[in-house]
């Protein structure tokens, strides 16, 4: 079975990860060299969905007198 791991990002968080694969993408184009690994991980990146929390939460409250 496959490792997952759960990072929770602010838009300036994720925006900042793009930014740097594109710029080690670029990088590596430069150089000739493969961008195999980069590309799939950029369109992975892309297409994750936004996952919208609420910063409130209910409390649960109990039915005993």
């Amino acid at each position: 079975m496959e490792e997952q791991r759960v990072v929770i990002l602010n838009k300036y968080e994720y925006g900042m990860i793009i930014n740097s694969l594109n710029e080690l993408r670029t990088k590596l184009i430069r150089e000739n060299k493969s961008t195999e690994f980069v590309n799939e991980l950029l369109l992975r990146l892309l297409n994750i969905p936004i996952r919208k929390r609420s910063i409130f939460q209910r409390e649960r409250v109990s039915n005993e007198r």
